[in-house]
């Protein structure tokens, strides 16, 4: 892979990563929630799953699902599902359960860190989309004329230095929001706004279509 090539799919990469999605969501409210050194659990379980996303589709997963109506179908309801019972777990959420407070240290060991890399992992690994997506956007980036795994193995790092450092900003820009959001009522309206985006999120995934 040449450095023109390697630039264009860096640039491209750092767009793509910057998008608000669900994981970006998730380690923005976690960020309100726990602060950002706890919200690293988060982010490593997102990363982690995406990992395994992308190592799927270079063995060949994402041809699968290319061509596979009913095996995306099926990932793809088991992950608007899991999008729709966060937001739902979300919005019901009481304003003091959040811990959005300017001292987030004091209350932030409510959610231990397992659970915050769970929710972070299947988050992550609830669009089966990406999987199809990676399969389309890795080969337009490799030589074929020279090691492939070398090649996948800079791709991939190059997307997770890239989703890691804007999950960490979303996830900063949480903490800047938290003690605004202390009061009872801007943390229920903050619960409903979150909870309504993931449902509204489930609700487009359970429509994408393969292409």
């Amino acid at each position: 892979m040449s450095l023109q090539l390697w630039s264009i799919y860096a640039l491209t990469v750092f767009v793509l990563s910057m998008i608000p999605g669900p994981c970006m969501l998730l380690a923005a409210t976690h960020g309100m929630q726990h602060g950002v050194r706890r919200t690293l659990a988060t982010t490593f379980g997102a990363i982690s799953a995406l990992i395994l996303m992308m190592l799927a589709s270079a063995t060949g997963l994402g041809a699968l699902l290319a061509t596979s109506e009913p095996a995306f179908e099926t990932l793809k309801w088991i992950g608007a599902a899991y999008l729709v019972y966060l937001g739902i777990k979300t919005w019901r959420t009481g304003a003091s359960e959040l811990a959005l407070t300017p001292d987030i240290a004091r209350v932030a060991g409510r959610r231990p860190l397992h659970r915050l890399f769970g929710q972070g992992f299947w988050v992550a690994a609830s669009n089966p989309k990406a999987i199809v997506f990676f399969g389309a956007l890795f080969p337009q980036f490799i030589d074929p004329a020279r090691p492939q795994p070398v090649q996948y193995a800079l791709l991939c790092g190059t997307f997770v230095t890239f989703e890691v450092a804007w999950q960490v900003a979303y996830a900063f820009g949480g903490t800047r929001l938290a003690s605004w959001f202390g009061r009872a009522d801007r943390g229920r309206a903050l619960n409903r706004l979150s909870g309504g985006l993931f449902i509204g999120l489930g609700l487009l995934l359970s429509m994408a279509q393969r292409g």
